[in-house]
């Protein structure tokens, strides 16, 4: 028996909540799986899991043997970083998530001028708005737009973005400029799920106030949002880099801007290490700079 495998796949079987997503994550059969950690247990003499046709838990036993197995295998993992030379040079692979939207228009021309400095750096790069875990997905670090919750993560800020309101100058021009949030009632309204979650949009200002709307085409999108309210659909909130071209090119007007919520950080994100590989205190350096800059160029075009 391989007892290093048989510790990894106890791990994954924990982690990913089960055999059959065990098996997959390893790219092993599922009888193999159960097989090897059947193995382990009859070799330690006691019971790691309890089964059941829906889930698997921990025994006491396999609670203290699981915190072990982690230990060891992250020891032998920075072992091999070391004799890679991850330690002493920047090189290997680097695995980046980021949001769709804002990793291809922002995160990916970054990446592109990073992998030129660095040719002994691979980049593998996971666009997708919903929000990985690190760990679980061996991702060596995110771009994250929002505030965190997860202490465990090591997160340097790169800026912030805007909420914004807007619709097409046509449709304004027909149905009038929103001036206070009320104004939005008798507007329609076109609402980015990932944004506007519930009937009501939060508003700062002086009065903060939170305003009951309703939404006349949900999308789950920011592209469509942005592509029906350039259509005079109605108007819509989204992050304002989201909206930056279409502004930009004057098919998006910009209202309410005095009545904005806090801007919504953004941060780069990663593990908390004894110590950091170069491959990615090297990224973190040369992308944090250049992130707060394009952010800046955000923050400094004109509101309405």
């Amino acid at each position: 028996m391989d007892r290093l495998e048989a510790m990894t796949i106890l791990v994954a079987v924990v982690d990913k909540g089960g055999f059959t997503a065990a098996a997959r994550a390893l790219g092993q059969p599922l009888p193999t799986v159960s097989r090897k950690l059947a193995e382990l247990e009859s070799h330690l003499g006691t019971r790691l899991l309890n089964r059941s046709t829906r889930r698997v838990a921990l025994t006491d036993a396999g609670q203290d043997y699981l915190s072990a197995c982690k230990r060891i295998l992250e020891e032998i993992a920075d072992a091999e970083r070391k004799v890679a030379g991850e330690y002493v040079a920047p090189k290997g692979e680097l695995v980046i998530s980021a949001p769709i939207v804002f990793g291809r228009l922002h995160v990916v021309p970054v990446i592109s001028e990073f992998l030129a400095k660095y040719p002994d750096i691979d980049i593998r790069t996971l666009l997708s708005d919903r929000n990985a875990h690190l760990l679980d997905d061996d991702i060596d670090l995110a771009v994250r737009i929002g505030r965190l919750h997860d202490s465990s993560m090591i997160a340097t800020q790169v800026g912030v973005v805007r909420q914004i309101t807007c619709g097409s100058p046509r449709y304004f021009a027909a149905n009038g400029v929103p001036k206070a949030p009320r104004d939005l009632q008798k507007l329609s309204v076109i609402t980015f799920e990932a944004l506007n979650a519930g009937a009501s949009w939060s508003f700062g200002g002086k009065n903060g106030e939170v305003l009951p709307i309703r939404s006349r085409l949900s999308v789950n999108t920011a592209e469509a949002a942005i592509d029906a309210a350039t259509a005079g659909v109605g108007v819509t909130r989204v992050l304002s880099y989201q909206a930056a071209q279409a502004i930009a090119d004057g098919k998006l007007q910009v209202v309410l801007s005095s009545f904005e919520p806090a801007p919504v950080p953004v941060s780069i994100i990663y593990a908390n290490q004894k110590m950091l590989p170069l491959k990615t205190r090297s990224f973190i350096d040369f992308a944090a700079p250049r992130l707060r800059a394009r952010l800046s160029q955000l923050a400094d075009r004109p509101k309405a």
